[in-house]
């Protein structure tokens, strides 16, 4: 047994002594049930945790990770997730959080292939392609990274604002609002992007389902 799979067990087992001592019915409360009034769309990067970044505690949050936190209409996954959410849950708040120095969004700016990863790269690029008269204008290649994972993110609300699933809750007057965040791994901040959504009205009348 690695050192590190050690740890990992052992710190397992320190973290339920130190919740016990802190909360001694903590895991029985957990056990009832859950009713988190957020889900979190975020990168896969292991430098982002959902929880801890704003502060949460176990069942607060509701939570999705792919690579450059994608909303991509035919995936079931993200699917699934989000309807489980909204409809059986009844979250009030879906953020999609992305951050500065994105793997998935840097790898979207360059030709080298990754693997099978490249197919799913396709979606950031068909973003950029959307932008690219406005990103390729910026000629400082940070500026333009960061400009590009800020983008990303608004296209994903955006994206999310779309999907029936969404659209059926806010024709049934649910309570929903879509926000889109940018995260500082340098600074640890969260910055509303202020691309914040609670209707269809907000989208082009294309996007707009009758029901």
């Amino acid at each position: 047994m690695s050192d590190f799979y050690k740890k990992i067990l052992d710190n397992n087992k320190q973290w339920v002594v130190n919740a016990l001592e802190k909360d001694p019915n903590f895991f029985a409360d957990l056990a009832k049930g859950q009713t988190p009034p957020l889900l979190w769309i975020g990168c896969s990067d292991s430098r982002v945790p959902a929880n801890e970044i704003i502060g949460a505690k176990p069942g607060e949050v509701f939570v999705h990770r792919n690579i450059a936190n994608m909303v991509v209409h035919s995936d079931m996954n993200m699917l699934s997730v989000l309807d489980y959410a909204v409809n059986v849950l009844k979250v009030k708040h879906v953020i999609v959080c992305g951050h500065y120095g994105c793997g998935g969004i840097k790898a979207a700016m360059g030709n080298q292939s990754i693997g099978i990863i490249d197919n799913w790269i396709r979606h950031i690029k068909d973003v950029y392609r959307l932008h690219n008269t406005y990103l390729d204008s910026i000629e400082d290649e940070t500026e333009r990274f960061n400009a590009f994972v800020e983008i990303n993110i608004k296209e994903q609300v955006f994206d999310l604002s779309k999907t029936s699933i969404v659209q059926a809750a806010w024709k049934s007057g649910q309570d929903l609002s879509i926000h889109g965040w940018v995260y500082g791994l340098n600074s640890g901040f969260v910055t509303d992007l202020e691309v914040n959504i609670s209707s269809n009205s907000d989208l082009d009348e294309v996007f707009q389902l009758q029901f």
